[in-house]
């Protein structure tokens, strides 16, 4: 006869939210303002924008492969151990960019070393979170994600004052040690799922016969990747963080292009960061509600209008109302894509098809910012190149419209996608 074991009061899949929470603050906050050493790093060397946009692409196709990786690693070997390394390789990457000197130093340390750390940033923790949660599995997702709107909200400021008051070299070394003491010291709180704590998901009775080997629900996966839905997701976030992270490379240059200072060009990038905290929130537990495949059609309806206005935007009230529409956008579809996957295909693989994901959608991240610049360098705007990302974002509309369920294989299908 199965043993039960009482609901207990405090739950620790919470202590995995507000320490993901932490991590994503920190790490994200500081990488997505990585925009923000773009007029340092021309100044003192000189490189063109496609140069150094080279090596911020670079760094997603590593982030992107790394992250298949680490994910199968979190679904066997659990979380703990695998953020750890992330955080080593993250920490250490920035702390060797204060002795940069020559181009292939950035490649390697950002484009390559750092890149490696920031793979496991986003599978490990969501992928863990999934594990602890099914019926907010969304909410608590876009709560993490929060902590990547608040990081992008405080970093841009801290950054700007660093290399005001500090200069480059220095700023890279604070920001490395500030990565290697809170992701090193947040990792050991991460548990892979509710059986190794003798809980269970969402908090519910716990069988104290359940093992924590016990096979999970969901597809396998080799069945999953016969699926059209995830290459159909792959794609459709490829698009996205080709968008995306185009414009987070390149706003705060172009924003002094047209005559801003420093400060408030950075203010744009913060007030996305900020306004994207809503968008995290509140999509995520709308996915909860009402599918996530109808939240994902929603923020990328506003991914589109904020990428229309972009065309025209010339005043600093213009750029704000773009980081408003935007950063709402940029927040949701971050928040969608964990339990997306997870609505889809189950936990079973979670870890795995999330990095698959993930490293589809990072190549996308990888072309954009290189491409823009490289046609910055050609056409001295940026005018061509956020058309572009209009039409694909339009595509991407098309893509998850298309989205449709599956059964899986415990019988249980996606009624709300």
């Amino acid at each position: 006869m199965l043993t039960e074991s009482r609901r207990l009061s405090f739950f620790y899949g919470y202590t995995i939210i507000a320490a993901s929470f932490c991590i994503q603050a920190v790490v994200w906050g500081i990488s997505n303002s990585f925009g923000v050493f773009f007029a340092p790093l021309i100044n003192e060397f000189g490189w063109s924008r496609a140069t150094i946009s080279g090596a911020a692409s670079l760094g997603f196709l590593v982030h992107g492969s790394a992250s298949m990786l680490l994910g199968n690693l979190n679904d066997r070997l659990g979380p703990r151990i695998i953020m750890s390394g992330c955080g080593i390789f993250l920490g250490l990457g920035f702390l060797l960019m204060a002795t940069l000197n020559s181009v292939w130093q950035l490649y390697l340390f950002y484009g390559l070393i750092a890149a490696v750390g920031l793979g496991g940033t986003d599978v490990i923790p969501l992928s863990t979170v999934s594990r602890w949660f099914q019926k907010k599995r969304g909410l608590m997702s876009g709560i993490i994600k929060v902590g990547t709107g608040v990081g992008m909200l405080v970093m841009p400021f801290f950054i700007n004052w660093l290399l005001t008051r500090y200069g480059w070299r220095t700023s890279f070394g604070v920001l490395g040690g500030m990565i290697l003491i809170c992701v090193l010291s947040l990792s050991q709180l991460l548990v892979r799922d509710p059986v190794q704590k003798d809980q269970a998901i969402d908090n519910g009775i716990c069988h104290r016969s359940e093992k924590p080997n016990e096979p999970e629900g969901g597809l396998t996966f080799q069945q999953a990747v016969r699926t059209r839905q995830l290459w159909t997701v792959c794609i459709v976030y490829f698009i996205i963080l080709f968008c995306i992270y185009t414009v987070l490379m390149h706003i705060v240059q172009h924003a002094i292009d047209l005559g801003f200072p420093s400060t408030i060009a950075a203010g744009i990038l913060s007030t996305i960061g900020g306004v994207s905290v809503s968008g995290r929130f509140l999509m995520g537990g709308a996915g909860d509600k009402i599918g996530e495949k109808t939240a994902l059609l929603i923020c990328l309806v506003c991914l589109l209008l904020a990428l229309c206005w972009l065309q025209v935007v010339q005043t600093l009230g213009m750029f704000y109302l773009f980081a408003i529409v935007y950063g709402f956008a940029h927040g949701g579809v971050f928040s969608l894509v964990s339990p997306l996957i997870a609505r889809f295909f189950g936990t079973k693989s979670h870890g795995l098809l999330f990095g698959i994901v993930i490293f589809c959608s990072t190549i996308g991240g990888a072309i954009g910012p290189f491409m823009a610049g490289y046609m910055f360098d050609l056409t001295a705007s940026y005018k061509l190149c956020f058309l572009i990302l209009a039409i694909l974002c339009t595509l991407a509309i098309a893509l998850t419209a298309t989205l449709s369920p599956i059964v899986l294989n415990q019988g249980r299908t996606d009624s709300s996608s």
